[in-house]
């Protein structure tokens, strides 16, 4: 079964950085969809960025273009996102999700889209 579980979240001051990751197991499709997801309290779950072609196309939310990167690792099948430049609004729980044996539709990536989830991990920002 499809396994997604994510780690690196924390504490981190206003302009700091975090990387996360997830590692993905549970399936061996080679054309899959990743995204990385975000939840504050009280909001529904937002894209925050995906990537899918080997590596070559992503894409990003507006507001955390220029300061996040999404990449993967195929070899071990991992998903990062390296978080630069953090700002208190970026505080949210991150998920990782995956839309195995497809491609990631154009623009931000949209959590009804996507059929799996991690547990997630908390990033704070003060």
């Amino acid at each position: 079964h499809v396994q997604l579980v994510e780690s690196g979240g924390g504490s981190a001051q206003v302009g700091g950085s975090l990387r996360l990751s997830c590692a993905a197991s549970g399936y061996t499709y080679r054309r899959n969809c990743m995204g990385w997801f975000r939840q504050a309290p009280g909001k529904e779950r937002e894209g925050v960025a995906s990537i899918w072609r080997n590596r070559k196309v992503t894409y990003y939310a507006d507001s955390v273009k220029g300061r996040f990167t999404i990449s993967k690792i195929v070899a071990n099948n991992t998903l990062y996102l390296q978080m630069d430049s953090l700002k208190p609004e970026d505080t949210a729980m991150y998920y990782c999700g995956v839309r195995p044996n497809s491609n990631c539709l154009a623009g931000v990536p949209a959590a009804a889209d996507f059929r799996f989830f991690g547990q997630g991990t908390q990033v704070t920002v003060s």
